[in-house]
């Protein structure tokens, strides 16, 4: 019975079973059978293959990372044979085959400890606590010669003392000993070598080997099996700061996350990425804390607030929100910086997606330039789709439950929640509420008519029904035009997005801005309708890189004309299946074209209700022209409206519950919504939305 190297809790070992995932393993046994499914271990590739990469996991024992495991294409990774990779270990099959699972963290210092599985047995790495050791050794040595400080020569890192002895120095760089083995704190150590000059952390790649003097905020702490690591932005960038006690022990234990430090040490580059090895850290006084403080606000804000940069076309409806897309845009730039991640939540359709993946095509290059860390994106940003449209608890919930995970794991920051196409209305109330509670900001872009209790909770909201114009646009323009602020470098990427959101009457300034970098209108269906198609399988996961290939591969044509054709067919034939059965009433003179979507559909294939409705709307299948046509579609408990005017479902909510007061009216959603009810009332909840509608439209 042992202490688990993380927590400190009694485990049968030195790791507890709740922090296996967390650390390194590397294998020294002998067959597969000894390897555990869901650890984590290092390995190096050993070759390829059409369906995957085999990695030895050690002493030959090799496994198979299926390219299914894998997040990005195959073909797109950049290992060589020999290359050194960490992967996760899902399975050992009967016959001794071992499937692997792709690792985001692809770097050791990124788990917070290694240990070494030789066999059954798991132990701490010894001699990795010996080179920690060793480079504690070779650190400066303090200076007690009693020289004038003033002189202009520098040390150097390995300078012996001058009158002295060499002072005996002690595992932990923060303590050194004095000429008679006593212990004494490092500001002596401080005091007798020249503190360098503070330098901006964004030039540390031009020091590497130089001792330099940083100041900033500890953003995330992360203790490995060995060093302690630090991460501290100043107002030019970030950079990783290793310090060494013992072999996962806490350095600096009074130094933590959010707190303004000042951080002396030598740079060095481990696996091409720089670090910090720290000689000293401390925590700032209040007076020396605030100066800092104000000087990382300033730039912060300076750096976050994007140019005030033309909207991507004259639209009066853009025009008319234009701050609050800044204010949104600065927002998502501040967290960047601030190495908080952002989470990307919208809906799971075409419009949302595109407007989406125009914020993440902003967002990624900004991560990647603000972290050395390879895998920062990873690490940084996340898009993840809503099934219904709406950020409820469930939503919510899984949110909270992940953020609070990597906040206790990784003490990462709560992200920022970018709600796109969903958010404004009351049935995101209680998911947003839920993020309140913890203080996790929020920024919403949204097209449904927003309730104002709920908008009001966001940090920023993006909304045209909040402009002048009165008009309404996609959730493409929106995102398209958020994006081009977050980030100016992408705004050829995204400029034909917008027209890409609309299914008809595209307005000819986004259909131009389309033709302009290259997308024909017929290569632009084909992507809205990819992408429709796409969105709607497996609506939970957010498909970066199938997404990217649609959206900004323009040479992988091919691509979005093979899935737009199956987009076709399957719709039309649930257009054939579903005309057939469509039954057509009229009220004051406006024309329900109804379909019962539980009897009348293939249930659990594409196209969705949703889809199948804007379609059979679009197309008018009652060609009475002239009218006010609306299409409803009728399942067990609840009727969704599609509608040529505008049908705000809450505005009309009281004369349909009069109408049909037993049958438990609920709206849900704003324009194009839907009204829940009893299923026993089903036929009086329909005649009653009906009645109100028409009544609305007249």
């Amino acid at each position: 019975m042992g202490n688990c190297v993380i927590c400190g809790t009694p485990a049968d070992g030195p790791i507890c079973s709740s922090h296996e995932q967390d650390v390194l393993f590397e294998f020294e046994g002998s067959s597969p059978e000894q390897l555990t499914s869901g650890r984590f271990y290092k390995g190096t590739v050993d070759g390829f293959a059409d369906f995957g990469v085999f990695i030895d996991i050690g002493n030959h024992v090799t496994g198979l990372l299926h390219k299914s495991e894998l997040d990005r294409r195959l073909e797109s990774l950049d290992w060589d044979q020999g290359d050194t990779v960490y992967v996760e270990v899902i399975g050992v099959r009967d016959n001794g085959n071992v499937d692997l699972s792709w690792s985001i963290r692809q770097s050791e210092r990124e788990f917070r400890g290694k240990l070494v599985q030789d066999g059954t047995d798991v132990h701490l790495p010894n001699e990795d606590a010996d080179d920690d050791a060793e480079r504690t050794d070779d650190s400066p040595a303090a200076d007690e010669s009693g020289s004038d400080s003033n002189t202009e020569s520098k040390p150097e890192s390995n300078a012996e003392p001058k009158s002295e002895p060499t002072p005996e120095r002690s595992s932990d760089p923060s303590a050194t000993t004095d000429g008679s083995g006593n212990a004494v704190g490092s500001a002596t150590v401080s005091s007798q070598m020249e503190v360098p000059e503070r330098v901006a952390i964004e030039t540390l790649g031009d020091r590497v080997g130089d001792r330099v003097r940083i100041e900033g905020e500890i953003v995330s702490t992360s203790q490995t099996s060995g060093p302690t690591v630090f991460e501290l932005r100043d107002e030019t960038a970030v950079v990783d700061c290793a310090a060494f006690k013992e072999a996962g022990v806490r350095a600096y234990p009074e130094v933590d996350t959010g707190d303004i430090a000042r951080l002396t040490g030598e740079v060095e580059l481990r696996n091409n990425e720089l670090q910090v090895e720290t000689e000293q850290l401390d925590a700032l006084t209040e007076d020396e804390r605030a100066a800092v403080e104000d000087r990382l606000a300033k730039a912060l804000e300076d750096e976050a607030r994007p140019a005030d940069v033309e909207p991507l076309a004259d639209d009066a409806a853009v025009e008319a929100i234009h701050e609050d897309i800044r204010d949104a845009a600065s927002t998502i730039r501040r967290a960047v910086i601030e190495s908080r991640p952002v989470i990307v939540r919208h809906n799971a359709s075409a419009e949302g997606y595109v407007a989406g993946a125009a914020i993440e095509r902003a967002v990624l290059p900004l991560v990647r330039d603000e972290h050395a860390r390879s895998d920062a994106q990873y690490h940084y940003f996340d898009r993840r789709p809503l099934e219904d449209g709406f950020y409820d608890m469930q939503d919510a919930t899984k949110d909270a439950t992940m953020m609070l995970d990597n906040r206790e794991r990784h003490d990462e920051k709560l992200p920022l929640f970018v709600l796109v196409d969903a958010g404004s209305t009351v049935e995101s109330s209680d998911g947003l509420s839920l993020l309140d509670i913890y203080g996790a900001p929020h920024v919403v872009i949204d097209t449904h008519y927003p309730d104002n209790d709920v908008a009001e909770t966001a940090d920023s909201v993006v909304n045209p029904y909040l402009g002048e114009s009165g008009e309404s646009v996609t959730a493409g323009v929106l995102g398209a035009n958020v994006a081009a602020h977050v980030n100016t470098d992408v705004r050829d990427d995204v400029s034909h997005l917008p027209a890409v959101s609309y299914w008809e009457d595209t307005p000819s300034e986004y259909v131009e801005l389309a033709t302009d970098v290259g997308y024909d209108e017929a290569h632009v269906t084909a992507l809205r309708e990819a992408v429709a198609l796409e969105a709607y399988y497996q609506s939970y996961e957010d498909k970066r890189e199938l997404i990217t290939d649609l959206l900004f591969e323009h040479a992988k044509r091919d691509l979005a004309e093979h899935v737009s054709e199956q987009f076709r067919k399957k719709l039309e034939n649930e257009l054939d299946t579903a005309e057939p059965n469509l039954t057509v009433r009229g009220a004051n003179g406006v024309t329900f074209t109804v379909l019962d979507t539980d009897a009348y559909t293939h249930r659990f294939d594409f196209p969705s209700s949703s889809v199948l409705l804007d379609a059979l709307h679009r197309r008018d299948m009652t060609g009475q022209p002239g009218s006010q046509n609306v299409t409803l579609g009728l399942a067990d408990d609840e009727v969704h409206i599609r509608s040529d005017g505008v049908i705000n479902v809450r505005d009309i909510a009281d004369s349909v519950r009069d109408r049909a007061p037993e049958a438990g009216i609920v709206p849900v959603g704003t324009r194009d919504g839907k009204f829940e009810f009893l299923r026993g009332e089903r036929d009086e909840a329909l005649d009653a939305v009906i009645e109100a509608v028409s009544e609305q439209l007249n």
